[in-house]
């Protein structure tokens, strides 16, 4: 399978119908380069821009949806369309979106941790409940976005729920890049899963970005890791290394505390 993670700035002067737009032209441009296709977390409006949150958010079937949808129709992809504010029933939420080649809904995410402890995110928005899987042709996709990174037992709910990789679209600050490229591939190891994690790249809301999206195999060997600027990254996946790490070191068969089970999952064959 190969992937295509665009790492793009989130620049306030740049109007948000432009920047759709934008990235729109870029996922139709890794048309036939890709299957799948992963951009960052809160590119409308940027994760640290709290104050747009409400003034940007639009529904789930919204602007943003619409324009990924036609994106990854004509580009033939599956798209993680990064995450927007999403709003419903008079609350917000960090919502991501998994579209289908065909430009359909594959799943929809809520994301489950909210960043800022007593103020941003975490006051502003709501959080999320469920746990998401998407299959792929190759692979079954687990869903989590940023902040999430942090917290170990939420991936192995994803791989109790089948996940072999995991896509991770974030706004992580280049304060404590570091933990961002370290936690990726602890939940690789740990989980004998790839991680696509996918950042933002520039300053928004007066936060320097980490960029660096990076690409970890089972084993928790870096395929591909970007710079701080502007990139895409592409690589290939074998579904098989999955297979064969988890057999060949088995650890995960030697669990003996465990989660229970997600509540929901949407799953695409």
């Amino acid at each position: 399978m190969r992937a295509s993670l665009i790492q793009i700035a989130v620049d306030p002067d740049e109007p948000v119908e432009a920047r759709r737009a934008r990235v729109a032209r870029l996922v139709r441009e890794e048309s036939g380069r890709a299957d799948l296709v992963v951009l960052p977390e809160l590119w409308t409006v940027g994760a640290f821009a709290s104050d747009l949150f409400a003034a940007e958010s639009e529904p789930l079937n919204g602007p943003t949806h619409r324009a990924m949808a036609a994106a990854a129709r004509d580009a033939g992809v599956w798209l993680h369309a990064g995450s927007f504010v999403e709003a419903e029933g008079g609350a917000l939420y960090n919502t991501s979106l998994l579209l289908s080649p065909d430009g359909e809904l594959a799943a929809s995410y809520r994301k489950i941790h909210r960043f800022g402890f007593d103020k941003g995110e975490a006051v502003l928005m709501a959080a999320g409940e469920d746990l998401v899987t998407v299959d792929l042709p190759l692979l079954t996709v687990g869903v989590a976005t940023c902040y999430d990174l942090r917290f170990p037992e939420l991936f192995r709910g994803l791989v109790d729920a089948g996940a072999q990789a995991f896509v991770v679209p974030a706004g992580w600050p280049a304060l404590r890049r570091a933990h961002w490229t370290l936690l990726a591939r602890a939940r690789a190891v740990e989980n004998q899963a790839y991680v696509l994690a996918c950042g933002t790249a520039g300053t928004h809301a007066g936060v320097e970005q980490a960029g660096h999206s990076i690409v970890v195999d089972p084993w928790g060997e870096t395929l591909a890791e970007a710079g701080p600027d502007e990139e895409i990254l592409r690589v290939v996946l074998d579904p098989a290394k999955v297979r064969a790490t988890r057999e060949q070191f088995p650890a995960l068969k030697d669990r003996v505390l465990g989660i229970a089970a997600p509540r929901r999952t949407g799953r695409v064959s």
